[in-house]
């Protein structure tokens, strides 16, 4: 059975073909095409050898996934339904901005961590991406603005905030960014990717040694523990303060925050004792505060705060002097946004 191609970091791929006796020089040739050029697949790359050709033809595949579904919201998010080889399937967002994009990936198909505003947390968790399904979508959704949206595709920035915790996939999404990261491929800067978690402790002990340039972004949502563990049920097991402690050990560079996802749920976290409490959690931490009002979704029981409760929540925390940003609703028409990706 063929191996993806997009499953190789630069050095891996390098080392493949050495141990074939083939020149390594032909992985630079592999990546300029498949990723800075973002070729379609061809049986004739330009430039390489007869006898690399050979071996890649015979052992790797370059396929990508199949695109099952596309929707288009009225502010020009894109949505898509990802069909994976095993039949199971994953959403992607392409979110505009100024004829740009920024990508939202997922990691898993589905998500363990059950977090009750999450319309992907109500499906489970059925397995862990591997890279190369993580990489497919970035270019699957590529190929598609290139297509569909000419001159447009420039997919800036990579979030990883579509289905799944990507700390509990670390190894493959670790990968993933080394591939995005990679100066021969697609040369993303480390700071134009951001990691969402829910607090997933055993992946933020090793993000420290393995990935400190990627920005991190912590669902926190109430720095009240009862209703943390209400909306984050692994709260329960790795409570907040402790996630802070390892949060705050990570090196930042110039510049670099820690984004804090703040959902405004109507009667639940959106009062003046909630603002208050989050501004004295995060006054003394480099810190940048999004703030998502609720995006509803079918089933929920929870509702959008009114935009004077959004407003006046913001205020509050202005007062702390605390870089607080508002998050412009997209795509919500289509259910892509914030917490909506669901594939059941």
């Amino acid at each position: 059975m063929k191996k993806s191609f997009f499953q190789f970091t630069f050095l891996e791929l390098q080392e493949l073909l050495s141990s074939k006796g083939l020149n390594s020089s032909g992985a630079n040739l592999l990546y300029n095409w498949y990723y800075k050029k973002k070729n379609a697949y061809s049986k004739e790359i330009q430039d390489i050898a007869k006898s690399t050709l050979s071996f890649i033809n015979e052992n790797l595949s370059f396929s990508l996934p199949k695109v099952a579904m596309v929707q288009e919201a009225n502010d020009r998010t894109v949505k898509f339904l990802f069909e994976l080889e095993d039949g199971n399937k994953v959403e992607s967002v392409l979110i505009p901005f100024h004829k740009k994009y920024s990508i939202c990936l997922s990691s898993q198909v589905g998500c363990a961590m059950k977090c009750s505003f999450c319309f992907t947390g109500k499906q489970g968790l059925k397995r862990n991406l591997k890279a190369y399904e993580i990489i497919g979508q970035f270019l699957a959704a590529w190929h598609w603005l290139k297509e569909n949206r000419p001159g447009e595709e420039r997919i800036l920035n990579i979030v990883f905030m579509g289905q799944g915790e990507p700390l509990h996939n670390f190894d493959e999404v670790k990968k993933a960014c080394d591939i995005f990261t990679s100066q021969y491929g697609t040369s993303i800067g480390h700071q134009k990717i951001t990691i969402s978690t829910s607090g997933y402790i055993p992946g933020l002990k090793r993000w420290k040694d393995e990935i400190p340039g990627v920005n991190l972004a912590l669902s926190l949502h109430s720095a009240f523990d009862e209703i943390r563990n209400e909306l984050i049920p692994i709260n329960q097991r790795y409570p907040l303060e402790e996630v802070l402690e390892y949060i705050d050990n990570i090196p930042l560079r110039y510049k670099q925050f820690v984004t804090y996802e703040y959902l405004l749920i109507k009667d639940l976290n959106d009062g003046e004792r909630d603002a208050r409490a989050l501004g004295n959690l995060l006054q003394n931490r480099r810190a940048l505060i999004n703030l998502i009002p609720f995006n509803e979704f079918p089933g929920t029981q929870y509702k959008r705060p009114k935009e004077d409760n959004i407003l006046n929540f913001k205020e509050i925390l202005d007062t702390y002097s605390i870089p607080t940003l508002v998050r412009t609703t997209k795509g919500d028409d289509v259910l892509a946004a914030c917490g909506q990706l669901n594939t059941k």
